[in-house]
């Protein structure tokens, strides 16, 4: 299994922000649908202020590229996809377009 850790923050709208939260504490069926088939096995997401991390755990076939290819096709995940845009920022450093930006793991404990 293999780790990722991304970051990703919020508008800076104490209102937005809890219903960024609420959204995410309902997440659409279609999305999980589409999260799990992906070969994603185990995702958190933690908020500090406007900052977010998210957790995911993957299967050793998972291929982002190939994910973000079929979330393109799918019109759910698009849609909650633009839902989405309404709360989020991309952190500084992010490409034009990209939200969610992997993060470099710089210690373990062992």
């Amino acid at each position: 299994m293999i780790r990722y850790c991304l970051a990703l923050d919020l508008v800076d709208d104490p209102q937005l922000i809890s219903e960024y939260i609420a959204y995410h504490k309902a997440v659409w069926p279609e999305i999980i649908s589409s999260i799990k088939t992906a070969g994603i096995e185990h995702m958190e997401i933690y908020q500090f202020g406007t900052r977010l991390m998210m957790i995911m755990e993957v299967s050793d076939h998972f291929d982002a590229a190939l994910k973000a290819e079929k979330d393109l096709a799918n019109e759910k995940v698009q849609e909650w996809e633009q839902v989405m845009w309404k709360y989020q920022r991309a952190v500084p450093g992010a490409k034009p377009g990209e939200k969610w930006v992997m993060m470099n793991k710089i210690f373990e404990l062992q």
